[in-house]
């Protein structure tokens, strides 16, 4: 599970601890820091730049790429510890659901699911027009979003919805929003996330 700009991986850990199964392994990165056009070139926690948050803004595609080949990366260590890729659900709030959605949409590993909390598809330019021929054009997405959110509005989690079902399999792209919720989460939204964890990663005999 990836975090938003300018966190660190403790504070999702500690939202998800409220929701664990037992059965399963929660993995909570923490981003380089580096320096993002957004805020004035300060120097955060951030998993690729971000120029804007207009959607014609310019987007950092090579940080973007790379961060990705970062995720895959992480994932390949589950493998190798023996966690079979497609027992392995990716998850991030913000620019971190942005990431996993992109990441999950470009990798040749076989996902069980993709929870993409506030947030849109980068580069969505970048994808051609129809459905994907990957290995994931029938994963399970959990797509949240406050109607309140004053940083990534509602229409970009819309739009990002649409899209994704033009690319998978629509009958799987589930889409909840939450009344008054802003750019955060709320104790709904995570039951919700523990109900697509439990139902994608039933416990294994």
């Amino acid at each position: 599970f990836l975090h938003g700009l300018g966190d660190t991986g403790h504070g999702w850990s500690e939202a998800l601890a409220g929701i664990k199964s037992p059965h399963v392994k929660y993995i909570c990165p923490h981003a380089p820091v580096m320096p993002v056009s957004l805020n004035m070139n300060m120097a955060m926690p951030s998993w690729f730049d971000i120029i804007g948050l207009s959607p014609d803004s310019q987007e950092d595609e090579a940080g973007i790429k790379q961060a990705a080949e970062n995720v895959k990366a992480l994932i390949d260590q589950e493998v190798k510890n023996g966690i079979p890729s497609n027992r392995i659900i990716l998850g991030g709030f913000s620019q971190g659901g942005a990431l996993s959605l992109y990441t999950a949409l470009t990798t040749q590993q076989k996902l069980a699911g993709v929870v993409a909390l506030s947030c849109w598809l980068p580069l969505r330019a970048s994808f051609p027009q129809g459905p994907i021929s990957g290995v994931n054009k029938e994963i399970p997405v959990l797509q949240c979003h406050g109607d309140c959110d004053p940083l990534v509005p509602l229409m970009f989690g819309s739009l990002t919805v649409e899209k994704l079902k033009s690319m998978i399999n629509p009958a799987n792209v589930n889409f909840r929003t939450y009344s008054g919720m802003m750019h955060s989460s709320c104790i709904e939204e995570m039951m919700d996330v523990k109900q697509f964890i439990d139902k994608h990663l039933p416990p294994v005999d």
